[in-house]
């Protein structure tokens, strides 16, 4: 350490009012913070706080602040021509703790850059142990320490911290780490946010708890009137499905199933279970995580109706319109009661390297995390998730809902030979206790299955059928099906992930209306309508597809029991099998399922043993497809984990075989308009509010459609990157116009 001479070390400057952030105060202020979103690790969070600037203190970053002020000055880190500031806080704690050091040299090394791996040919010198083994970098832990100001002993002090890192387990370790990132990550941004930018911060967390938003949503459901059903109604089987979820949120955290049939009400039940277990066992937040963006905004726009900005919804296809200064502050750390979001959000952040998506993972602790529609969750991918799922529940206080109407085999098995398949959840408890009453009491739909399951329908047979009904649901595996068979019937509505988000939500609208009209309709569909869309028709047609996806398309018949019998369910084999991968293998085991002929084809019993056989076509290494658990684990002891290859790896839709384009289209009603932002496209006029307004105008296509169509200029790229489709190739009943539809279904990997 050196005497301090003219000057104070500073963090940050706001030159135009001549402020100046001192960086003790900003290393103690981020010690603080942090160690208040650590749970159970705050001693390891403190240090990190206190560290993670510490190469700030060299001559050359002071010079440099002084001349580069505000947020910029702050963010960039081992840019060319840019001081690194980052790499001496990493070396100061392995200084100080010897190679324990190494877990906090991830995260302060990575505080702006992210999570690296520790050594890898992929990222280079980018890799922990190359830098903190280079010389040049080596020495920059001396710079910071002979700097022009003195680094004060409260700073640089620290022991090895008494929490035990990782919750004493090497393949826990990498969650562990993430979380103290998130949590020195997010304190780093809120107190540089603070000074800054004071307005923008007096935003932040004005939320109301459990106790004002659960009465709120009992006043709701008391407008519902299920309590008064008549006995045997769906409303009444409402009621009873209600009740079961609010003594359950009685028992202690943990994890949880919720087994109802489509149409039970499963959504709101489940809600009205984790706002009381949220009230009584201290969670500090509930998120609802839903596997379309089709069907999110519903879902988020019926609990806004109920708490209103408590709301924060967070996934791709956001309405900017629907923004406050609150939410768009919140979506970059969760810090709301209710978070309603997608599966592939949550789980890649949970296995992200990045600083942004790593930053709210801390308030995911004594939350609850209800995953709707839980059948559906990524099977290249699922024992990593499982394990994480079982590592928040037992070290993080996170109470686990598994909610569906076909709930999958997770919990531990093995093949025939005695070799694990899954290493799964043990201890779930159902929420309902009498399943099988419950499954025939809201039997409401009559299942027809073909003759021979190997002998397809052509097309123009089943238009013919169709046509005998006035009102019927159709849904097809593929949107090349969905425009075959939909030009085979005159009038039918299409409805396909060919069409944009808006386009899709002022379709489904209108099926509502005439529905509830009774005007005769005909429609359509892709599996985009199965889950969680609320439409309710007398007859639906499903193509041969997975036990679970039957059973969402069952959901969309005689939905409220209305019908003075059943509903009618007829599956067909459609002229082509379904894509394949995941959507094939789904097919072959609802085959090998449905040739036994159950009894009850839709029964729970039949999907545990549809699910074992799903899941088993896979095998053990194909439920780690990418070998996540190996990059996170294998070398975990040594503390060597390949963060950043695992998060690249971990895509649950992939990247690089699909384009999203953006389509010119204009509602119905002419409400909705995107022309005038087209035309600042145009203009290259771009920020960040356009471009998510324009999200909800977005169609994928995948590579050979979008290469061909750009090529033959159909699309147009006004700004680098961001591609437009030609006015001419968006029909306004089916959406974009491809001459060739072959080839694998982006919808079938939309989530």
């Amino acid at each position: 350490m050196t005497a301090c001479t003219d000057y104070p070390a500073i963090a940050h400057v706001l030159a135009d009012e001549g402020k100046l952030h001192l960086l003790e105060d900003h290393l103690l202020g981020v010690a603080s913070l942090a160690r208040s979103f650590a749970h159970g690790f705050e001693d390891w969070a403190e240090l990190a706080g206190r560290w993670h600037d510490l190469g700030k203190y060299s001559k050359d970053f002071q010079n440099y602040i002084r001349s580069e002020s505000g947020f910029e000055a702050h963010l960039v880190d081992n840019h060319p021509g840019r001081v690194n500031h980052s790499t001496a806080g990493a070396l100061h704690a392995i200084d100080k703790l010897g190679d324990i050091g190494r877990l906090l040299a991830y995260v302060i090394a990575g505080h702006h850059a992210g999570l690296a791996d520790w050594s890898s040919s992929e990222t280079g010198a980018t890799a922990l142990e190359a830098r903190l083994s280079d010389g040049v970098t080596k020495g920059l832990l001396n710079d910071a320490l002979s700097g022009p100001s003195t680094v004060p002993d409260i700073i640089l002090d620290g022991t090895r911290p008494a929490s035990a890192p990782g919750w004493t387990k090497p393949d826990a370790l990498h969650l562990w780490i993430r979380l103290l990132f998130s949590a020195l990550v997010d304190a780093d941004f809120l107190d540089t946010e603070a000074f800054m930018d004071a307005g923008r911060a007096s935003h932040r967390s004005a939320y109301p708890d459990f106790d004002t938003l659960e009465p709120l949503f009992e006043q709701f459901m008391a407008g519902k009137t299920l309590e008064n059903a008549p006995a045997g109604s769906v409303n009444a089987i409402r009621h009873y499905i209600l009740g079961e979820c609010r003594m359950a949120a009685d028992l202690a955290p943990g994890l949880f199933s919720l087994t109802v049939p489509t149409g039970g009400g499963k959504t709101l039940s489940s809600l009205a279970f984790a706002l009381r277990h949220a009230r009584l066992h201290g969670k500090r937040r509930i998120i609802y995580a839903i596997p379309y963006t089709s069907i999110i905004e519903q879902t988020a726009e019926v609990f806004r109706g109920i708490f209103g900005e408590a709301v924060l919804e967070h996934h791709s296809n956001f309405d900017p319109e629907r923004e406050t200064p609150q939410s768009r502050l919140a979506a970059e750390n969760w810090d709301a009661p209710l978070i309603v979001t997608t599966h592939v959000q949550l789980f890649e952040s949970l296995f992200a390297a990045r600083t942004s998506r790593c930053r709210k993972l801390h308030n995911l602790t004594d939350s609850i995390i209800i995953l709707d529609e839980a059948q559906l969750l990524s099977v290249p991918y699922l024992q990593p998730i499982i394990d994480t799922i079982n590592l928040l529940t037992r070290h993080c206080g996170v109470t686990f809902v598994l909610c569906t109407a076909t709930q999958p085999r997770l919990d531990s098995w093995q093949d025939s030979f005695g070799r694990q398949q899954l290493r799964g959840l043990d201890n779930v408890r159902e929420i309902i206790s009498d399943i099988p009453r419950l499954y025939a009491t809201l039997d409401r739909v009559e299942l027809s299955l073909p003759e021979s399951l190997d002998t397809p329908t052509d097309w123009d047979t089943l238009a013919t059928a169709l046509l005998q009904h006035e009102t019927v649901l159709i849904i097809v595996n593929s949107r090349k099906d969905c425009h075959e068979l939909h030009a085979r019937l005159p009038d039918a509505i299409h409805l396909s992930a060919l069409m944009c988000g808006e386009h899709r939500s002022e379709v489904i609208a209108n099926i509502r209306t005439r529905l509830k009209a009774g005007i005769p309709t005909r429609v359509v569909s892709t599996q985009l309508i199965e889950a969680g869309v609320d439409v309710d028709f007398p007859v639906v047609y499903r193509a041969l597809a997975g036990l679970d996806s039957i059973a969402q398309a069952a959901g969309r018949c005689n939905r409220e029991g209305k019908l003075p019998g059943k509903g009618k369910v007829v599956v067909f084999v459609p002229p082509r099998p379904a894509a394949l991968g995941q959507m094939r293998h789904a097919e072959q085991a609802c085959r090998s399922v449905l040739l036994q002929r159950p009894a009850a084809p839709l029964s729970p019993e039949v999907f545990r043993e549809y699910f074992q056989l799903f899941y088993g076509q896979a095998g053990a290494e194909g439920l780690d497809k990418h070998g996540i658990n190996t990059l996170l684990t294998r070398d975990a002891r040594r503390l060597q984990i390949q963060f950043r290859t695992a998060a690249e790896r971990f895509r649950m839709v992939e990247e690089g075989d699909s384009y999203p384009v953006i389509v010119p289209f204009r509602s119905a009603d002419g409400q909705r308009d995107n022309a005038p932002w087209l035309h600042q496209l145009e203009l290259g006029i771009v920020d960040r509010s356009l471009m998510r307004r324009l999200q909800r105008y977005t169609v994928t296509l995948y590579d050979r459609d979008f290469k061909r169509l750009y090529a033959q200029g159909d699309i147009k790229e006004p700004v680098p990157g961001i591609h437009v489709l030609d006015a001419a190739l968006y029909h306004q009943e089916t959406g974009v116009l491809l001459d060739d539809l072959n080839g694998i279904d982006p919808a079938n990997h939309i989530i």
